[in-house]
């Protein structure tokens, strides 16, 4: 649904009312209120009287066709301002060097038309519903990837040894484990010390050959 408004013959130039119709061509009708509502102009207040009008037209339209519409789905198709007769003042303005300027006051003319049909999206809407089509892709990736890299762990888990069948490194003996050995050892020795028994001279002597026995003798009676 469409629908038309105008404002003819407005007081001021065009120049000055189309820096305020810029500032709503493709907003949405609220939006554009509430812009024109804190825009310090002397065009915003009849600009805004003009959208109001095309907002009561499309409605009024649709009623007559018999087709629900809800105002706040209106936007901002196409809104220009076109220069109107200059008021005939025949009034001179003087200026620099003894020359008079004629003074003219200006009239323009407001266009604004509103539709309830879908937006096209600008280039930086489309831009940005591609980077997040973009981004949404790319996590789905790196999701994948993670998911192809999980079973690939756990069946080196699986082929790794379990802790039995690794070796284990040899225990360092702690000190108290090595004095306790050491005295062990000490009373072994000492046991053993007792169990020999000691040999006399005479023993010594029956276990020798004669030959050294007689040669023991003779030693001792030269000794003597």
């Amino acid at each position: 649904m469409e629908a038309i408004a105008k404002t003819k013959y407005l007081k001021g130039s065009p120049r000055k009312a189309r820096l305020v119709i810029d500032m709503i061509r493709g907003e949405n009708v609220s939006r554009a209120l509430a812009i024109l509502k804190f825009t310090d102009k002397r065009a915003a207040d009849p600009i805004a009287k003009t959208l109001r009008s095309a907002i009561a037209n499309a409605t009024y339209l649709a009623e007559q066709q018999n087709i629900a519409i809800d105002p706040d789905d209106l936007w901002v198709k196409t809104c220009f301002v076109d220069m109107g007769p200059t008021k005939n003042r025949r009034r001179m303005r003087p200026a620099p060097q003894g020359r008079a300027y004629k003074e003219q006051r200006h009239y323009c003319h407001i266009t604004i038309q509103v539709t309830s049909d879908e937006q096209a999206k600008s280039e930086k809407e489309l831009k940005a519903a591609e980077a997040k089509a973009r981004k949404a892709a790319s996590k789905k990736a790196e999701a994948g990837e993670k998911k192809t890299k999980a079973p690939a762990k756990t069946a080196k888990k699986a082929n790794a040894p379990k802790a039995e069948e690794v070796e284990k490194p040899p225990v360092t003996e702690t000190v108290e484990e090595t004095v306790e050995k050491t005295a062990a050892k000490n009373e072994a020795e000492v046991s053993a010390a007792k169990d020999v028994t000691t040999q006399t001279p005479a023993e010594q002597n029956e276990t020798k050959p004669a030959d050294e026995k007689q040669q023991d003798i003779n030693e001792e009676l030269e000794r003597q």
